[in-house]
């Protein structure tokens, strides 16, 4: 299983961004999909998750801002920010809880990241 993580970039404070998380691979069930974020120094912290369903959670810092939001049929999630700011600035790591055969246990899958930069 691959994740595949895009749309970073850098953009001025009020700005937008759209994250893009796309799983590829053995694919029996895609459970929740989701972004952390990390800066050097400091631990991953919660971005967003969604569940298969659609239910989501957010970090108390994204929330009003960021959209989480996924596509079940490409095996696709996606990160609408909005009113970026500064302190948003990280490493973003798309995460998937995936079972890749049905004879198997779901795992955790970590993409390589995509840096979002923001400034003032």
């Amino acid at each position: 299983v691959q994740l595949q993580a895009s749309g970073g970039g850098l953009v001025q404070a009020g700005g937008s961004l759209r994250l893009s998380c796309a799983a590829s691979g053995s694919i029996f069930r895609l459970n929740s999909m989701g972004w952390y974020r990390q800066t050097p120094g400091r631990q991953r912290e919660l971005v967003a998750t969604v569940t298969s369903g659609g239910s989501t959670n957010y970090g108390d810092s994204v929330k009003g801002r960021f959209t989480i939001s996924r596509d079940n049929a490409k095996n696709m999630a996606f990160l609408q920010m909005n009113n970026l700011k500064p302190e948003d600035t990280a490493v973003y790591y798309c995460t998937a809880g995936v079972r890749a055969y049905s004879y198997l246990r779901d795992k955790d899958y970590w993409g390589q990241g995509t840096q979002v930069t923001v400034s003032s």
